[in-house]
């Protein structure tokens, strides 16, 4: 896989009036299921985020399942077996990891699993904290 996508690029891709907009759907735009992934737990951050943002940015339940369906059209989903789970936050907690970086954790060992030669992230100082094996696939969009 060469590319895995954080929720922190999904979002904005979807969203116009995003800050981010642009540069995100530049990357997010041209993918396919054989060459991008991204984590079965950004499924539920998308939605939860794009429901959530404040005011005439939020979006209604059925358009965040728009953007969902779009996410599962055109990149392959990963999601860890319970035994990758727990060695990906074993690893996390040995590292020193604590708190909410433990999802970027999971995601990272999603992205891991997919062989993804890049992360693509706006939340570049989290997933760093992981190690140099991810470190060096961040990217930002």
């Amino acid at each position: 896989m060469k590319w895995f996508f954080d929720t922190s690029v999904l979002l904005p891709a979807f969203l116009e009036d995003h800050a981010n907009h642009e540069r995100c759907l530049a990357v997010y735009a041209p993918c396919n299921k054989r060459v991008a992934c991204c984590g079965a737990h950004s499924l539920a951050e998308v939605y939860a985020t794009a429901t959530r943002l404040p005011g005439e940015f939020r979006a209604s339940p059925e358009q965040a399942i728009l953007f969902l369906s779009d996410i599962q059209e055109h990149l392959t989903i990963v999601s860890l077996e319970s035994s990758e789970y727990f060695k990906a936050i074993q690893g996390a907690a040995v590292n020193g990891i604590v708190g909410g970086t433990i999802y970027d954790a999971l995601l990272a060992a999603c992205a891991i699993k997919a062989k993804a030669e890049t992360i693509y992230t706006d939340n570049e100082r989290h997933f760093r904290m992981l190690g140099p094996d991810i470190a060096r696939r961040v990217r930002r969009p």
